[in-house]
């Protein structure tokens, strides 16, 4: 197995994941409890790196606290390099886009400093992953893929971004592709932003 990805991002309930249609072939579903926003990618950077990286949130948690982001989903779009040989179906946020968006830039780069001495240069673009290309996935089965996001409507999905986790890789990802090695729950008062 390759060395496995770092990154922090805000659990979601992804109890809607389970009454979405059936994917097409090669295209895997996320299991509920892996449904999260990223706040940062750290990659491969190992255990202590990532640990680093949440010692600095903890310290930044405490001089500016974070409220609650009440969210809620919008369009299916492909993410990756290409829109023909996307890596992963993600809903981009409708409420609560342009707070995350904020959220995102502020903090990130905290955490990738701190892990690797990177900062991530793209914008930040808010979304949740439902889905991602096997392997295997031929051009058909991508194809199928991308009609099956654009016949999505996710507009009734809401979340309350409530916590961040800081996530790796499981020993075994045939159910599940991350698990949660640490969590900070956010201040509960004055929830900010609605969807």
């Amino acid at each position: 197995m390759p060395r496995p990805n770092w990154f922090f991002g805000f659990p979601v309930d992804g109890a809607f994941l389970l009454t979405l249609p059936d994917l097409p072939p090669s295209i895997r579903r996320f299991h509920p409890e892996d449904a999260h926003m990223t706040l940062a990618f750290l990659g491969g950077c190992g255990e202590e790196a990532a640990l680093r990286a949440l010692g600095a949130l903890d310290v930044r948690l405490q001089s500016e606290p974070l409220a609650p982001l009440r969210v809620s989903l919008a369009e299916v779009v492909p993410m990756g390099s290409s829109r023909r040989h996307y890596t992963a179906l993600s809903a981009l946020l409708g409420g609560g886009r342009e707070q995350a968006s904020e959220l995102i830039a502020a903090y990130r780069d905290t955490l990738t400093e701190a892990a690797t001495g990177r900062r991530e240069k793209r914008p930040p673009k808010p979304h949740v992953t439902l889905a991602r290309p096997r392997g295997r996935a031929t051009d058909a089965n991508r194809a199928a893929g991308l009609s099956w996001a654009a016949a999505l409507d996710l507009s009734h999905v809401h979340a309350v971004l409530d916590r961040v986790a800081l996530y790796t890789w499981p020993e075994d990802r045939r159910e599940r592709m991350f698990k949660i090695v640490a969590e900070r729950r956010l201040s509960p008062e004055n929830h900010s932003g609605s969807p």
